[in-house]
């Protein structure tokens, strides 16, 4: 037995006017047709709905029972219908975001706090990890968005440049370099440099090696482990390492900062988002639109050709 949504609105309008005339005008129906649809669903529930008199219409018991489901299911209804259509606007659901970057302070930490604002009805998840197990998650579906370092070739998908951040040397308090006012790349010549394995330090790796060459006499310790951790190997004394400035807000005992300079002035990396074209997820684009907003002034989104 299948009885419709509308069958069960005109029970209830009938039920509050007494009068299938009044009602059949509320509803903007034919009487006959409102008096034959209603003859129906009875005859389909199997009851008398409504005692029909010379006076007009009021509900048998079995029509009170039958009323006040029908108002329940109804409200039920419609409220979700208005989740799938918060859902569909964005307005709701869930959105997995990959991070390879600090939260304690910047960009990204503001534009999460933004997103949240204006769509508390969305769940954002975030997951860290290595740059190719969240390459994997996202070509996969398993995250909506990618943010990490620039430049990564083997992505084949969309992306979008966001901002740029100093890069800065984390140093144990009593390190000679600590005097300095800025670290250059030859001050870095022959360190003990502590390398976090989870984006960007491979990156900063490159960096390092790029700008000294092989016999820069450095040595790389390798780790994966989250950057308070590091930092705290940092302020043990075990060596140094290069961070954005974002990460100047997670752990400043027995660490200074100083900024890393080229010729040119501070090094800076620039981190983007990427993403797959094909994500379906109605959550994902309003994050973007507002990453678009907030980094107006950087290159458009690309996507392969």
């Amino acid at each position: 037995m299948t009885i419709e949504l509308r069958d069960m609105h005109w029970a209830i309008v009938a039920s509050g006017h007494r009068s299938l005339r009044r009602a059949a005008g509320a509803l903007n129906v034919r009487e006959s047709t409102l008096s034959r649809r209603l003859r129906d669903l009875e005859y389909r529930l199997g009851v008398e709905l409504f005692e029909r008199t010379a006076n007009g219409t009021r509900l048998t018991s079995a029509g009170e029972e039958f009323i006040a489901m029908a108002k329940h299911i109804l409200a039920e209804a419609d409220a979700a219908f208005e989740r799938m259509k918060a859902r569909g606007c964005g307005e709701s659901g869930n959105l997995v975001v990959g991070i390879c970057m600090a939260l304690s302070v910047g960009n990204l930490r503001a534009t999460l706090a933004a997103y949240g604002r204006r769509h508390e009805g969305v769940e954002v998840h975030s997951i860290d990890g290595s740059r190719n197990r969240l390459l994997a998650d996202l070509t996969s579906g398993s995250i909506d968005v990618f943010l990490t370092a620039e430049g990564h070739s083997a992505w084949g998908g969309a992306l979008l440049p966001l901002w740029s951040e100093r890069v800065m040397v984390a140093l144990p308090v009593d390190h000679f370099l600590g005097s300095c006012s800025v670290v250059r790349w030859p001050d870095l010549a022959g360190a003990r440099v502590l390398v976090n394995r989870r984006d960007p330090g491979p990156d900063y790796e490159a960096m390092l090696r790029a700008r000294l060459g092989d016999r820069s006499g450095c040595s790389f310790i390798g780790h994966e482990v989250c950057l308070d951790r590091l930092l705290g190997f940092v302020a043990a004394g075990l060596g140094l390492t290069l961070v954005s400035e974002s990460a100047v807000g997670v752990n400043g005992s027995g660490i200074v900062f100083r900024e890393l300079h080229d010729d040119a002035g501070p090094v800076r990396i620039r981190f983007a988002a990427y993403w797959k074209e094909t994500n379906r997820n109605p959550a994902l684009r309003p994050f973007l639109d507002l990453l678009r907003a907030r980094y107006s002034d950087t290159a458009p989104s690309m996507s392969p050709d």
